[in-house]
């Protein structure tokens, strides 16, 4: 499947995503959404997606309680294959900014990653700059 730009999912897509085992505490999945720039926990068994997690989905759950108690996968996950600007429309449309890539066997690829302004998709480089700390003049600070 192929648009226009013939832009993909799998194109666009994180490859690295941040993860937890499905067998994290409600805890562990809260003290990962801490991190402003982190939307949806990726609770993974081995290389498949087991579930996700939003902060909303933790609003009543004790820390010791397990997460993938309160998992979703339903409108949480996309095909690797579906058009990038389909994805995007279907985000918008939603009001989300996170999507699960995952394969027709549950496989975790990557991860979907709508900006903040809502018009385009995070990239590796982008994450790997934000983990890489602040930056003043195109230099980095010591």
């Amino acid at each position: 499947m192929r648009s226009e730009s013939g832009v993909r999912v799998a194109d666009v897509m994180v490859t690295d995503p941040k993860r937890l085992p499905a067998t994290a505490t409600a805890g562990r999945a809260r003290a990962v959404l801490d991190d402003g720039h982190v939307h949806m926990v990726l609770l993974v068994d081995g290389d498949r997606l087991a579930g996700t997690v939003v902060r909303d989905d933790l609003e009543a759950v004790a820390d010791d309680r397990p997460a993938l108690g309160v998992a979703r996968l339903a409108g949480r996950t996309v095909d690797p294959t579906v058009p990038a600007d389909a994805a995007l429309a279907e985000l918008q449309a939603r009001g989300q900014r996170r999507l699960a890539v995952v394969d027709a066997d549950g496989r975790l690829l990557g991860l979907l990653c709508l900006k903040r302004r809502r018009t385009g998709f995070c990239s590796d480089a982008d994450v790997a700059d934000r983990a890489a700390g602040p930056r003043r003049s195109g230099l980095r600070t010591p």
